[in-house]
């Protein structure tokens, strides 16, 4: 293998270390902080899956590259790990898509800080009681936090496939890449 060969494949690997392992870290902790209506947080996260998605086309990239140099194409792990890459790509974009509709979701349903005394209205299990509604959140603010919750569901089971995708794929690259 030539340096080329071997740059490559290392450019491939801190590709693979520096955008595959954020971006999941990135997806994993969305559902929490969905829950905790964290809109701050909620918004790094979304831009922090979108850039590490981005950046993860580059481990496709060098990939290609480093198979197209070690004339690897021909080897089925490979083609399966390219299969499994382009599932986990429309899976983070439904993800992406999942994450703008549950802060959208949360939004809508923001209680304005003067409509109570407390300014800890809420916590994890939703409105306090003792807010303006009478206990009750409005039937408005009640759908948005059901929209919230099976978007918060729908990216939490997509973020456990994605990261076994990643998984597969690595188990791949190393038993591929020993034969």
């Amino acid at each position: 293998m030539s340096f080329s060969d071997r740059a490559v494949v290392w450019l491939h690997i801190a590709a693979a270390v520096f955008a595959i392992g954020p971006g999941t870290a990135a997806i994993l902790a969305t559902p929490r902080y969905i829950r905790k209506r964290n809109m701050a947080v909620l918004r790094y996260l979304c831009r922090a899956t979108e850039i590490y998605a981005v950046a993860s086309v580059l481990v496709l990239v060098f990939g290609l590259i480093a198979a197209q140099l070690l004339k690897d194409f021909s080897k089925p792990w490979l083609s399966a790990s390219i299969t499994l890459y382009v599932v986990a790509a429309v899976l983070l974009v439904l993800i992406m898509r999942d994450q703008r509709k549950a802060m959208t979701a949360l939004a809508a349903a923001e209680v304005p800080a003067d409509a109570t005394d407390r300014s800890e209205y809420r916590d994890e299990n939703g409105p306090d009681p003792d807010a303006a509604g009478g206990g009750q959140p409005t039937t408005a603010v009640a759908a948005e936090l059901k929209i919230a919750a099976v978007e918060r569901g729908r990216i939490a089971s997509m973020s456990g496939i994605v990261a076994l995708i990643w998984l597969a794929i690595l188990v791949l690259m190393v038993w591929g890449g020993t034969s």
